[in-house]
């Protein structure tokens, strides 16, 4: 980097300067604001002023209580008003229809207000004459008073509500309250009657239309009436003829006979095998039930009760015995005869239930046919029924219609879908002008222009700047001179406290320019004989960095620690004008790290580059300032000395968050400074406050040799290392 002036200066803007130059004329700017205060407060009182009133409308549906004898229960049911339902009402209420009847109601255009055009003044009459204005009496009456009534009116829906507003503004207070009432009056009188005329128009249509559908309705269902005679389709039911209805008789009847003649052999089977088995036959059921076997049973229960009486006393042989079980005996013979008669009637009934049976079949079989003949014959009837069913429906709508179409004609049957909710009252204030806020702003705006146009004259005028130099300090105004360089032969060497020497560098020709970090040029040569010598303190240095716009710089220090001293104090500058630094703890004694790390065991860059720990858990903040501090960590040096090929990594890795990475090397020689970052890219500070010359030019020549050619040098004086948070300037 080259460090040679320029022939031009940087100027900054004296705020102080300025802020003075008003002070100065303090009494002007007062005197001013006092006298526009003053006029306008006496031209608000002069202008007529304007009364504005608001009617409010709520827009709601609206319906009669009772409309008509058959109104629907849900006539009175709001309906809903969507935001371009309620946006169309307030273009209704914009509309000139509405704002002529309201003219001609209130005879508007016999006032002066509302056509001012009417009595022209002489400088319009002018400007018609020039033809720089068209004449306005060439539009008719109406059309003046409706263009001077729309610019006083305001028709706007209040947010996120069904509620339009009215507003209107005139110089006559009564007036700015009766317009917007009269509006309101006169929308909600054309919505009715819009409604009613509606439902006139209604009438008028559905007359006709129900004649029609009556004819229509008698035809429809004279074809069913004789479709059905036609066919023989008799109905015995809603939805039954006179053939299913038999089919579903004779299905029934079928099922019971079937069911009896089931009964009946079950029963005539079970007296059969109680005979065949020879069974007592009072286990029968049907043969218990019987009378005769009833009689029967009592006589042979009498006669055994007399066998058993006269055996007790009468042998087996006995006359009187024989007769009496021989009786028994026929008596038995009877009661098997009369069970033999009641199987033969069961096998009777059982034999009738077939027959009845197979009459039910034939007479089901020959109803089939007549079912699937009528039910063909059914659907021509259905297609005729549901014509006229269509009919008559369309009908009873049209005739429910006209009915309540009928009830909303007679007047005040339909009201508005509107009701006014909040009524324009007279204005007891005027909304323009407002005198005090007019004032208050007059004289705002004229103390900030004065101060406005002050400021301006004193920045053109030169007055307000001040000169800067490379680095930004303010100066005198001064002339500029050469910087200083070094070239193949000679070298300037200089501290901070010490007149810059020159001495040999090589012996091979290569160059190395040594760049001082801010120059401070000579003055006038009127008034100062000394030129001012380079600066090479820590604040040039960073205000060097800063004007850069350096990514990476790497520091030198051959006097050991005070030099790495002096590189955290140039953080710390650095990070107090807001810039992102981070410096990265790269020596042999670690003094960077007990200068601003809070512990000297904080993993640090030899923990990185031996891979021990993550890359964020090596980033420390700075006890003292904002500036971060990779430190030196506690890793084996051999070990992170293996991955020093990373190192240029983690420096570009670096450069991606901060602003600046300072790289301390402390008395590192170019062969190391090589390795860290290479020959281009990187600003290289060669921090040596407190080192004698023979020792800057010796390590200059060894970086000069090994090709770099800008080298910034830092000899200010740095902080005590036991009070590192002093100032090191």
């Amino acid at each position: 980097m080259s460090g040679s002036g320029s022939g031009q200066q940087d100027v900054d803007i004296d705020l102080g300067a300025l802020f003075r130059a008003v002070w100065d004329r303090r009494v002007k700017v007062l005197l001013a604001t006092a006298c526009v205060t003053a006029l306008a407060f006496g031209a608000a009182k002069m202008i007529a002023p304007d009364y504005q009133s608001e009617t409010r409308v709520l827009i709601e549906s609206r319906e009669p209580e009772f409309s008509g004898p058959n109104q629907s229960s849900q006539a009175g049911a709001d309906r809903v008003f969507d935001e371009s339902g309620i946006l169309s009402q307030v273009q209704v209420l914009r509309s000139a229809d509405l704002i002529k009847q309201v003219a001609r109601n209130m005879k508007l255009y016999e006032l002066k207000e509302f056509d001012p055009s009417a009595a022209p003044s002489a400088l319009s009459d002018l400007l018609v004459m020039l033809g720089l204005k068209k004449n306005p009496l060439e539009m008719p009456p109406e059309e003046r008073v409706l263009k001077e009534f729309n610019d006083k009116l305001q028709v706007y829906q209040v947010e996120k509500s069904r509620v339009i507003a009215i507003a209107f503004t005139s110089k006559d207070r009564q007036l700015a309250a009766a317009i917007p009432n009269e509006m309101a009056k006169v929308f909600l009188t054309l919505q009715s009657g819009a409604k009613l005329d509606t439902n006139s128009e209604a009438t008028r249509w559905l007359e006709p239309e129900i004649a029609n559908l009556r004819e229509k309705v008698r035809d429809a269902e004279a074809k069913v009436a004789a479709y059905r005679s036609s066919s023989d389709l008799l109905p015995t039911g809603e939805t039954e003829n006179f053939a299913t209805r038999q089919l579903t008789d004779i299905s029934t009847e079928l099922t019971r006979v079937r069911g009896e003649r089931a009964n009946a052999e079950a029963r005539a089977a079970g007296v059969r095998s109680a005979l065949a088995s020879g069974r007592a036959a009072d286990t029968i059921t049907d043969v218990v039930g019987s009378q005769m076997i009833q009689r029967l049973k009592e006589t042979e229960a009498n006669l055994q009760g007399q066998v058993a009486d006269l055996s007790t006393t009468l042998l087996d042989g006995h006359p009187r015995l024989k007769a009496l079980k021989s009786q028994l005996e026929g008596i038995r013979g009877q009661i098997r005869s009369e069970t033999r008669k009641i199987l033969a009637s069961l096998e009777n009934e059982a034999k009738v239930g077939e027959l009845r049976e197979r009459q039910l079949v034939q007479q089901l079989n020959a109803l089939k046919a007549q079912s699937a003949q009528a039910g063909e014959e059914e659907v021509g009837l259905r297609a005729l029924e549901r014509e006229a069913t269509a009919q008559r429906q369309l009908l009873e709508t049209y005739l429910a219609r006209y009915r309540e179409a009928t009830s909303r004609t007679v007047e005040n049957a339909t009201p508005a879908d509107a009701r006014v909710i909040s009524s324009a009252v007279v204005p007891t204030s005027a909304n323009f002008p407002k005198v005090l806020p007019i004032t208050i702003v007059a004289a705002l705006a004229t103390f900030l222009l004065s101060c406005v146009v002050i400021m301006l004259g004193e920045l053109f005028s030169g007055r307000a700047l001040r000169p800067v130099s490379a680095t930004g300090e303010r100066l005198a105004p001064v002339r500029p001179r050469p910087a200083l360089a070094a070239s193949a032969t000679d070298i300037p060497i200089m501290a901070a406290d010490r007149q810059p020497e020159v001495a040999p560098v090589t012996e091979d020709n290569d160059a190395v320019e040594l760049v001082p970090a801010a120059q401070i040029p000579a003055a006038d040569t009127d008034t100062v004989e000394a030129a001012a010598e380079p600066d090479f303190s820590i604040e040039a240095v960073a205000e060097h960095l800063r004007a850069t716009g350096a990514r990476v710089a790497i520091s030198v220090s051959p006097g050991g620690d005070e030099g790495s001293t002096a590189t955290v104090m140039l953080a710390r500058l650095l990070a107090e004008d807001d810039i992102k630094v981070v410096l990265i703890d790269l020596t042999g004694s670690a003094c960077p790290t007990r200068l601003m790390a809070r512990s000297p065991q904080l993993p640090g860059i030899t923990n990185l580059l031996a891979a021990e720990v993550p890359f964020t858990d090596t980033i420390h903040a700075d006890r003292f300032s904002d500036a971060h501090v990779i430190p030196q960590g506690d890793a084996d040096p051999r070990q992170a000395m293996r991955g020093i090929e990373r190192l240029k990594m983690i420096i570009d890795a670096l450069t991606n968050a901060y602003d600046l990475v300072l790289v301390e090397c402390g008395p590192a020689d170019e062969m190391a400074v090589e390795k860290i970052a290479g020959r281009d890219g990187a600003e290289i500070i060669l921090s040596a406050p407190s080192v004698s010359d023979e020792r800057i030019v010796e390590v200059l020549t060894g970086f000069g040799a090994a090709g770099y050619r800008d080298i910034v040098l830092m000899t200010g004086q740095a902080a005590d290392p036991e009070y590192p948070d002093r100032d090191a300037a």
